[in-house]
């Protein structure tokens, strides 16, 4: 077993090093330290990986180390949400958002047209321009082809992108799809139904990209999940992987707790129970905000996997 160790800082300290000794220290310090081992077997494995995330990580500055990550080779397959494919879009396209504060004067942001998510704001503007962006984008789809599905939709959207830090760029780029279950649940479901009502035999098949989620692993790969928050990009997941024998490898990052029986706070171990996570796999539950758990995280992952020769070289 075990002991618990004190932890000392040392010059130079790498975060690999840094994390390995949160993993002595107890709580869920030794919970990020083995998440961090099970990502490095994970990819040492060959695994498939699947990157689950919610919309209010592409609203932080994760995006860009999403795309990051995407891009070195760490990633196979993304589940995410409306709200990430569009504010992708708009930082791509040049918007800025602004770190404000967690308890300001919610109605006189209302009257300056200014949105809170947490401790960020974003100007009404931002979505105005976002609107006429993406209803050109759309309407260029369509001329290609009336019938698409969403994984489809969003490589095409990443090539009419020019930014190192889309996330939809470097998918499209490197061969990763996206799939969105929920693309109507947002600014883009309003104007896909818009241009749906302007050309009837104009399709978004979401039937249809379930089957090619299902059909982005089988029973003979080794499977990994990291799963950031929870919600349908998290479910649609470890869902396709049930169906596929159950996830080798797991890593689930969130601040809920299993106490109220969600999806966001169902645990690693909770997930053997439906078989959608192998009874022997490597897995680990690190509850905390992902903004800096996941960093973190992953910086010791990449400097282990950079050591060992096993991640792409980058632009």
């Amino acid at each position: 077993m075990k002991k618990v160790n004190d932890f000392r800082w040392k010059k130079g300290m790498l975060v690999s090093e840094f994390v390995e000794n949160l993993g002595n220290v107890g709580f869920q310090s030794t919970e990020m330290y083995k998440a961090a081992d099970v990502i490095v077997k994970m990819k040492k494995e060959g695994a498939k990986i699947f990157m689950t995330f919610t919309s209010n990580m592409v609203t932080s500055g994760l995006r860009g180390f999403f795309a990051q990550l995407i891009e070195l080779g760490l990633v196979d397959v993304i589940v995410t949400t409306a709200g990430a494919i569009e504010e992708d879009i708009m930082k791509a396209k040049g918007e800025e958002f602004i770190i404000g504060k967690f308890k300001p004067d919610d109605i006189e942001l209302y009257e300056k047209g200014v949105n809170r998510v947490g401790n960020l704001f974003i100007k009404n503007e931002s979505y105005m321009n976002f609107e006429g962006t993406i209803g050109r984008m759309l309407e260029d789809l369509y001329c290609k082809k009336p019938r698409w599905t969403v994984s489809e939709m969003n490589s095409e959207f990443g090539k009419n992108l020019e930014d190192k830090n889309s996330i939809l760029y470097q998918a499209s780029k490197n061969n990763v799809p996206i799939f969105c279950p929920g693309i109507t649940d947002g600014s883009i479901g309003f104007h896909l139904f818009m241009l749906q009502q302007k050309n009837p035999d104009f399709v978004v098949d979401v039937v249809k990209d379930f089957s090619n989620i299902l059909f982005s692993s089988s029973h003979d790969d080794k499977k990994g999940l990291i799963s950031l928050g929870g919600s349908i990009s998290k479910h649609h997941a470890i869902l396709a992987c049930l169906l596929n024998g159950g996830l080798d490898y797991a890593v689930y990052l969130t601040t809920a707790h299993s106490s109220s029986g969600s999806m966001s706070g169902a645990t690693t171990e909770e997930a053997k129970s439906w078989g959608k996570v192998k009874d022997d796999s490597d897995v680990s539950t690190v509850i905390g905000d992902v903004t800096f758990t996941f960093p973190l995280i992953m910086v010791s992952v990449l400097e282990k996997l950079l050591k060992e020769g096993l991640l792409k070289q980058g632009e």
